[in-house]
């Protein structure tokens, strides 16, 4: 039976990309929804064709990884579009990706653009993240609209991975597609200085081919918090801390009271950023005061 990788999915149908290069709209088989299984894009499938380009998807093979919002699966990387300005640089929002990013095994890419509309001052300040965070292990791109060094900073990314956008509303996702795609004319966004935010502008998923690879053009990431994360598995997605926290003097230090903390050393001499450790203790609050999955009985 063909094999083939799900490309798209618009309203209830899955366009799979098959090994001898055909695009084929499939459905879902019947006993999907009893098994709880629910096909994504990106998801490596088997199919039964029913007739003239058209196909039932009969068997959705393992998954390395998979995101809920946006549904995607089997992703290499994600390229994490921030803009330095309109909208607004935000160190505690990059730091909320990253932790999701990290939780569900993906290789975050840390991507900043707008820096020709940038003042000097918010310059100094995304130069400063940039070589903090490529301290402790990121990759990160400084960019913009029409930068004809783009190709050259992105395709090595690129090639041979399949590659999910993600950021905020506004921050130059789009744009970054109609650059490297110049026939695909993607809506971009307008900013709306009331909101602060770009609207969105792409409604479905779909990965496209970039550069020897694939990219996935998302409706954005809808959810960012941390339910699939328990507060003892926090520390391990802040790659600095997880680093150092083998010299903690307790080895289920939480790097918040406890004392003899590597961690919070760290903080002290300026070795760690403070707003990388402000945002930790936060997101672990949050998981600390998040409701119970499931009601205990009485």
């Amino acid at each position: 039976m063909p094999q083939g990788q799900i490309r798209k999915a618009i309203s209830g149908f899955y366009y799979v990309q098959t090994e001898n290069g055909d695009l084929i709209q499939c459905k879902g088989r019947g006993v999907f929804r009893n098994r709880g299984i629910s096909p994504l894009v990106g998801d490596n499938v088997t199919i039964v064709e029913d007739g003239d380009n058209d196909a039932t998807i009969t068997e959705v093979q393992k998954r390395k990884n998979e995101l809920v919002r946006p549904p995607i699966a089997n992703i290499d990387q994600a390229l994490l579009v921030f803009s330095i300005v309109e909208p607004d640089f935000s160190l505690h929002l990059l730091d909320r990706f990253l932790t999701v990013i990290e939780s569900v095994g993906i290789k975050p890419i840390i991507c900043l653009t707008k820096k020709d509309i940038a003042s000097e001052t918010e310059l100094l300040q995304a130069n400063a993240a940039k070589e903090y965070y490529e301290g402790i292990g990121y990759d990160v791109i400084q960019t913009y609209i029409d930068d004809p060094n783009l190709h050259d900073l992105l395709y090595p990314f690129l090639e041979g991975k399949t590659t999910v956008l993600a950021g905020q509303s506004g921050v130059g996702k789009s744009t970054l597609l109609n650059t490297l795609i110049p026939d695909l004319l993607l809506k971009t966004g307008e900013i709306s200085e009331a909101l602060g935010r770009g609207r969105h502008t792409t409604r479905h998923v779909e990965l496209m081919e970039v550069a020897g690879g694939l990219v996935a053009d998302t409706p954005g990431f809808s959810s960012l918090d941390f339910d699939h994360i328990e507060k003892e598995e926090l520390r391990n997605y802040f790659i600095e801390m997880e680093q150092v926290a083998h010299l903690c003097k307790f080895r289920g230090c939480l790097h918040l009271k406890e004392p003899k903390c590597e961690v919070k050393a760290k903080v002290e001499t300026g070795e760690i950023l403070n707003s990388r450790y402000d945002n930790y203790v936060q997101f672990l609050q949050e998981i600390i005061d998040r409701k119970p999955r499931y009601p205990k009985n009485d």
